[in-house]
């Protein structure tokens, strides 16, 4: 894939992070530089704001009232549908259905369509780059079912997936392709809409793990064309506690609901229960309301921004570190030399990430260190954790800067 960065020069982050309260701040006497946003990004006002509209002004259930406090609950909550819908180019927002998460959207897929149609024998294809949360559901329903999992293999530290791999592993027993978009210890960007169209070829159902994508870069699913997306609103300037499944609306309705309870019911009697049609069928229950308004209000601040320009800065500071990390001696950084997401793991031979982490923080910059939900592929790469700086629209190239020579100290008091 080919990384767009015209609009990278027209693009301001000191103005961004303005909008950003969190980063107003000091951290042990310097100001704060975060560069953990592959874990969660910061939240503008404007998201803040919104919750605090809801919870001052709005606040009552959803769906389930005629006054009006009800009706306005109701009519923000669903207008996020749309913004959702928007935002992705889905194609209804029929196909729109609100979660906890990325992690609980794959498992709501696991444990309803992929329950419901794999049988023993079957094969579920994944990636050695996987998180956790897009590897230990399928793992759970393989075991339950007796299906078999096989892994696009990771062959060096660039990480880099071709469709010839793909396509030679899309063998007639294989029925579902999970696979992530952005690799959140990588930085690879795979081909999604290639993928998919490999898979759709042969019959193959596929989901995406949108999780480090979705926040960071330009999705069109009319273009794409996977059976489900899944992505997390905390990951988007918005929310912790909410996300979203989509899924395509053949699919949605012969699903059976995930969970059981009020709001996702027809009609219930002692002894029989219908269910809602397709989204409201998988949201039981009073949902996330405040956490749905703040994820439209972080999926609208994005889109005023411009998801081409969030992608073309993200890239720029990676290639920008990438590049000056390279030169520090006894250094290992993971993920491709070119077209990388806005992310970076290293690793140093002297050096444990934790301690990076910790001199880091003492210099008031945030970084992740571990094995970042990846632990087989750190396996298959020879390693047990990392350091990872990631970045978003907030970021400047004078915080890499700043990094940079807080690990030159860091590596000076450890080497001499």
């Amino acid at each position: 894939m080919t990384i767009e960065t015209k609009h990278s020069t027209s693009f301001d982050p000191e103005i961004q992070r303005k909008n950003f309260p969190i980063l107003q701040q000091e951290i042990h006497g310097k100001p704060l530089i975060y560069l953990d946003n592959g874990a969660t990004t910061q939240k503008p006002s404007a998201v803040l704001e919104a919750m605090d509209h809801y919870y001052r002004k709005d606040n009552s259930n959803v769906h389930r009232g005629i006054h009006t406090l009800s009706n306005r609950a109701t009519e923000s909550f669903e207008q996020v549908r749309d913004t959702v819908a928007n935002f992705l180019n889905a194609p209804s927002r029929e196909e729109i259905v609100f979660t906890k998460g990325t992690t609980e959207a794959i498992n709501l897929v696991a444990r309803t369509w992929a329950e419901q149609n794999l049988n023993e024998g079957d094969v579920i294809l994944l990636t050695e780059m996987e998180h956790h949360s897009n590897l230990v559901p399928w793992q759970l329903l393989a075991q339950r079912k007796g299906l078999e999992i096989r892994y696009v293999p990771v062959t060096d530290d660039e990480g880099i997936l071709t469709t010839e791999q793909v396509d030679k592993m899309l063998t007639p027993e294989v029925k579902l392709f999970a696979f992530t978009h952005i690799s959140n210890t990588l930085g690879v960007v795979n081909p999604a809409r290639e993928f998919c169209a490999l898979a759709r070829k042969k019959g193959v159902v596929t989901l995406v793990d949108g999780a480090q994508s979705a926040g960071h870069m330009p999705i069109d699913l009319q273009d794409m064309q996977p059976d489900f997306f899944v992505f997390s609103g905390h990951k988007t300037a918005g929310p912790t506690g909410v996300g979203v499944l989509y899924g395509r609306f053949e699919l949605l309705e012969q699903m059976p609901p995930f969970h059981g309870g009020g709001e996702m019911i027809d009609r219930v009697s002692f002894d029989r229960v219908t269910f809602k049609k397709p989204p409201h069928k998988f949201e039981a229950g009073t949902p996330n309301i405040a956490e749905v308004v703040g994820l439209g209000a972080s999926l609208k601040y994005l889109s005023n921004i411009g998801m081409d320009r969030i992608f073309a800065h993200d890239h720029e500071l990676a290639a920008y570190a990438d590049e000056h990390l390279r030169s520090l001696p006894g250094i290992r950084v993971l993920g491709p030399r070119q077209n990388r997401a806005g992310l970076v793991s290293f690793h140093f031979d002297k050096v444990h990430a934790h301690d990076l982490v910790t001199f880091a923080d003492m210099d008031g910059i945030a970084l992740r260190g571990g094995h970042h939900c990846t632990q087989p592929l750190m396996e298959k790469l020879g390693l047990h954790s990392t350091a990872r700086a990631s970045f978003y629209l907030y970021n400047t190239k004078q915080e890499v800067d700043r990094l940079l020579e807080n690990l030159n100290k860091t590596l000076s008091f450890f080497t001499s």
